[in-house]
């Protein structure tokens, strides 16, 4: 179905699979770009309902025109995630942007260890963000103190896992599938997990499947997003 100019600018809700190494604001300004070059309009509101970081994949929930509006409200549905967790050493980023710093033994975990120790993950808990993270202290970005080498305190607070469950385990990697409230970092999680396990681990592959009621396996790539918009008469 073709979307039209005034739709677009009435409200729609454009469910993206957001590709690797794309920053969600990269994904949000293509989008923009190409509904303004096919429309030759001038303006036109896109925002998103929830970052992903560069190195993870999947749903990117975009709203234009009046939608924007309705963001907060689609930021505060459960989201559900997959991905992989490698025990043994940690990042400063607690995922693959940083180099390891640090490395641990792993001779001491065992399959059963790994699945029990999800339960003290369940409910409402309290999580510390990455300090290489977008969030503000200050007037400032989080990875900017990070990434000066600057110190900074950053205040825990409550986050919800409605669940936490582990798919796959071939050492050191560890598969999971993770459903959770507004505010969580799974980088964070990665981390917490790696602690409570007593041999440090990073988050090395993440995948964002639901937001809400809507699923990734109806998102189009950013591809298929420009090859479904119409083609303008004067081109064809």
């Amino acid at each position: 179905m073709i979307v039209t100019e005034q739709a677009y600018k009435d409200g729609q809700i454009i469910l993206i699979d957001k590709p690797l190494e794309w920053t969600s604001f990269q994904v949000v300004n293509k989008i923009r770009w190409l509904i303004r070059k096919t429309y030759e309009i001038k303006k036109i509101k896109v925002g998103h309902a929830g970052t992903l970081d560069p190195l993870a994949t999947g749903l990117l929930l975009l709203c234009t025109g009046k939608f924007t509006k309705r963001i907060e409200e689609f930021q505060g549905q459960t989201k559900e995630y997959t991905g992989t967790i490698t025990l043994g050493a940690t990042t400063p980023s607690y995922d693959l942007e940083t180099e390891i710093d640090h490395t641990f033994p792993t001779d001491h975990i065992t399959e059963e260890r790994i699945h029990q120790t999800t339960a003290q993950f369940i409910g409402e808990i309290q999580q510390y963000p990455p300090v290489f993270s977008a969030l503000k202290k200050d007037g400032k970005r989080l990875y900017e103190y990070a990434r000066k080498g600057e110190e900074v305190t950053i205040p825990s607070r409550a986050i919800t896992i409605n669940s936490f469950e582990i798919t796959r385990i071939q050492l050191p990697e560890v598969d999971f599938k993770v459903v959770c409230g507004k505010g969580t970092y799974i980088r964070s999680l990665a981390d917490d997990f790696g602690k409570a396990l007593d041999c440090g681990a990073y988050l090395s592959a993440l995948r964002r499947t639901k937001i809400g009621d809507f699923d990734v396996t109806t998102a189009l790539t950013v591809i298929d997003f420009e090859t479904q918009l119409p083609i303008k008469k004067d081109l064809a």
